[in-house]
């Protein structure tokens, strides 16, 4: 099922989410249409936090990028009660946006190497080193789950300059070819 995007000013984008167990309700249900939710917005990531819940849980599929890294062709995942431990390497920017913040792209520093503790679906552990595009991609939907949005990692000029947009999103003053919910409309 195709769930409602979460826009830009509604409180749960800011909320910290809470880890869950494998005896979360309706998990694997949760799992199969937040990535039929992302696919059908055309996007790489999807954090639960941008379907409305404040839980430590997003997924990604790179697979878009692997013109630029071929080793993505395939990296489909799911990261539950995820934890960055370690970002290494000296930053670079790259153009991102995100599907809470339609019509919006700004380069954002980001660490190119990450090592990551996380669950998968079947409450797997895993303990991974991602780097280059994979790394930021991760990046960018760990930072929903830490209440953080791309916006808030560039600098504050352009981020005064962004206010009216980003208000005229929360208000669904925007075009977007997928199903939004608007925190002020």
């Amino acid at each position: 099922m195709i769930l409602p995007i979460v826009a830009y000013g509604d409180p749960v984008l800011r909320k910290k989410g809470v880890d869950i167990d494998q005896d979360y309700k309706d998990l694997k249900q949760l799992i199969d249409n937040m990535f039929e939710t992302m696919y059908h917005a055309n996007g790489v990531g999807l954090a639960a936090p941008q379907i409305g819940k404040s839980i430590r849980l997003f997924i990604v599929d790179a697979a878009p990028f692997e013109d630029k890294e071929p080793e993505l062709k395939d990296f489909v995942q799911v990261f539950i009660n995820p934890e960055i431990v370690e970002q290494s390497g000296e930053e670079w920017a790259f153009n991102e946006g995100c599907l809470s913040i339609p019509g919006i792209r700004e380069d954002v520093m980001r660490k190119p190497t990450i090592l990551v503790r996380y669950y998968d679906e079947n409450f797997e552990y895993y303990e991974e080193e991602f780097s280059g595009l994979a790394a930021r991609v991760i990046q960018h939907e760990y930072d929903h789950i830490e209440g953080i949005l791309f916006t808030d990692r560039i600098n504050a000029l352009k981020r005064t300059l962004l206010k009216g947009k980003l208000n005229d999103i929360s208000k669904g003053k925007v075009d977007v070819d997928y199903k939004m919910k608007f925190p002020k409309k």
